[in-house]
């Protein structure tokens, strides 16, 4: 079965659509409950309470592949109370999980399970979350995601700009974030720890290192840069809380000593007081 599952979605093995639907008269298949299974089978846990594939019945796919890739990569949603973008005088392209670590922000796993879903969402002062899909991996499912890619890559003829769309590129931003964040197999395993990556029966962490490593190379999607531009102003603004605080206790450290020197002597005194009620 899953040499079936394989071979119907590689991308030099798709017959266009007209086709499909003319094989379909002869015998009926639920094409919302195909697309829902493969796209439940990218992720071991069942979360209960996920809502139903919103099957969109206008949307006409290119092939078989371009509509399973159309509904995993889902489609992108305006988050409220999301502020627009500074402007940045310069950004990175590639940050390690150690550096997103010491920035406070924590690596997460999305609701939605789409592959477009991913961003930084702010959850205090001095913390947030980069969430994105959740991923089991095995050779199955590998070869759907470069597959996918490679649709991609053939189709899309710009990746960034005014007019480029999320979910155009939304395989290979998905692909390529996930790739920045491994050099090595413990960082493999910290995925894991995360829930990003799930499942023990797939690729060994050996494996899925040499999986994300082989595709470093892949083009900067739209959601990728949006993304890095979202790590690089949430690193500003926390270099710049750093700062504020840095220099009010510089300016203020002799009130600051003075206030805790007061503290510690009223401490000092109660405590005193206290000994002497008990004898």
């Amino acid at each position: 079965m899953n040499d079936i599952f394989r071979d119907i979605l590689l991308l030099e093995n798709q017959l266009p659509w007209r086709v499909v639907e003319t094989v379909m008269w002869f015998r009926q298949v639920s094409l919302p409950k195909l697309v829902n299974s493969l796209k439940n089978g990218l992720q071991d846990r069942k979360v209960r309470g996920r809502k139903p594939l919103d099957w969109e019945e206008k949307y006409k796919p290119p092939h078989l592949l371009g509509l399973v890739r159309f509904y995993i990569v889902g489609r992108s949603k305006p988050k409220p109370n999301r502020q627009p973008l500074p402007r940045l005088e310069s950004v990175s392209i590639s940050v390690g999980a150690m550096e997103l670590a010491e920035s406070g922000i924590m690596l997460t796993a999305n609701k939605t399970s789409d592959l477009v879903d991913m961003g930084i969402d702010t959850k205090g002062p001095f913390c947030a979350e980069l969430s994105l899909a959740p991923l089991s991996l095995n050779d199955l499912r590998s070869v759907w995601l470069v597959n996918m890619a490679a649709f991609e890559l053939s189709t899309t003829l710009e990746f960034q700009g005014r007019d480029a769309e999320d979910e155009a590129s939304a395989v290979c931003s998905y692909l390529l974030l996930l790739a920045m964040f491994v050099d090595k197999e413990e960082d493999v395993h910290q995925l894991r720890t995360q829930s990003v990556l799930q499942g023990g029966g797939g690729l060994t962490n050996k494996e899925a290192l040499s999986f994300f490593t082989s595709l470093q190379d892949l083009p900067l999607g739209s959601r990728y840069v949006r993304t890095m531009k979202e790590i690089e102003n949430y690193r500003n603004k926390q270099r710049r809380k750093r700062t504020r605080c840095h220099a009010f206790f510089h300016k203020n450290w002799r009130i600051i000593a003075t206030v805790f020197s007061a503290v510690a002597a009223l401490i000092t005194i109660l405590s005193t007081l206290a000994s002497l009620k008990k004898q």
